[in-house]
């Protein structure tokens, strides 16, 4: 199926008839020059405009023609970011295996190409669902502000199909109403328990931290080295959670669990407790890896920042800034989709540096 196919009913907030460029030819050139790093559309532009690109995007994905940048910014203002949102859960849909349990992180993250201090403008924040085990994105909603952040991710989360999934988010969606709605979803949660509840994490840590009681846990350790650095993480849960003050609050919990972090440099020891309760009968090797899959949407995060420079974005129109976010992740989620399938080494950035260099590498993306 062409690109431009999956935008067949993008939806514009003023009318336009394709005069210079259709809108799906916009879309799908953006798509395929962030899958080459470019990092914004002036680079995608002069990308697509020269001779030898332009004649190859007509022939391998129809794009008939590319507008001047100007133009193309005005097409990216008038796209409907909900419209574009639609778009791109369908196509992602197409990516994923139904019926398969996956561990969904969600996280929000701020834009701050947006924000004017000066103003009294906040950044724009926008929350993502990320499948760990894929590494691509399934979901986003975008908030002004980052305190708008948990509920985001409860409406977020009531868009998914999240049956069977294992959700799991930082200590700022620890929320009753959060776990609730991921429940009601058929689906099961890790939370990270901190501060922001501090009778229940007192709870845990007084149960971990009594050597008694932290014997009769299920426990379960990895020790990683990395650059001079050794890190080991050992994992402790119970089920046992009869004790537990208000457990009837947090719908469905079954478990409760730590991690304890130490790591060796060069400059020495450090270490570190994380508490965390569960919907799901996880064992310590589950924590162990579950709680570690966090990590995957912070690094989709990075990855806008470091390869797209999101944050250093000069557009500071918020349309341009969603719809941009969305479509540089389908481009991200479209090489994630690619390495695995075919078993790629190479890191997504030096792929990426390989499509910029040779159009057949572009094209092997789509042909797999």
């Amino acid at each position: 199926m062409e690109i431009q196919e999956y935008f067949k009913e993008i939806e514009t907030s003023k009318e336009y008839k394709g005069y210079f460029c259709k809108i799906g030819d916009v879309i799908a050139t953006v798509i395929l020059g962030s899958i080459c790093g470019l990092k914004n559309v002036s680079q995608i532009n002069q990308w697509a405009n020269n001779k030898k690109v332009s004649e190859f995007l007509k022939e391998k994905f129809k794009i008939e023609s590319v507008p001047c940048y100007y133009w193309m910014l005005c097409l990216l203002k008038i796209i409907k970011p909900e419209s574009l949102n639609k778009c791109f859960t369908r196509w992602v849909s197409e990516m994923v295996e139904e019926k398969k349990e996956y561990t969904i992180a969600v996280d929000g993250k701020s834009v701050r190409s947006g924000e004017k201090a000066t103003e009294g403008i906040s950044a724009l924040h926008i929350v993502s669902a990320h499948i760990a085990e894929l590494g691509i994105t399934i979901g986003q909603k975008s908030v002004e502000g980052k305190s708008n952040e948990i509920p985001a991710v409860e409406n977020l989360l009531n868009e998914l199909n999240i049956s069977g999934c294992l959700i799991v988010a930082d200590a700022m969606h620890c929320q009753k109403k959060t776990a609730e709605t991921i429940v009601n979803g058929a689906g099961d949660y890790l939370l990270c328990v901190k501060d922001n509840h501090p009778s229940l994490k007192n709870d845990i840590e007084e149960y971990v931290q009594d050597t008694t009681l932290i014997k009769t846990m299920d426990c379960a350790s990895k020790t990683e080295k990395n650059r001079g650095r050794i890190e080991k993480r050992t994992a402790y849960v119970t089920k046992n959670i009869s004790w537990l003050t208000n457990s009837h609050e947090w719908k469905n919990i079954v478990c409760i669990g730590a991690i304890h972090t130490n790591f060796t440099t060069k400059q020495g020891v450090s270490d570190g407790w994380h508490y965390y309760i569960s919907s799901r009968n996880l064992s310590a090797d589950d924590l162990l890896v579950a709680a570690r899959s966090e990590w995957s949407v912070e690094t989709m995060h990075w990855m806008l920042d470091v390869i797209f420079e999101e944050d250093f974005c000069r557009i500071d129109d918020r349309t341009v800034i969603k719809n941009l976010n969305m479509l540089q992740k389908l481009a991200l989620n479209l090489l994630k989709s690619f390495k695995i399938k075919s078993n790629f080494k190479k890191p997504i950035s030096k792929i990426m540096f390989d499509c910029l260099l040779d159009s057949d590498v572009l094209w092997g993306i789509f042909e797999n």
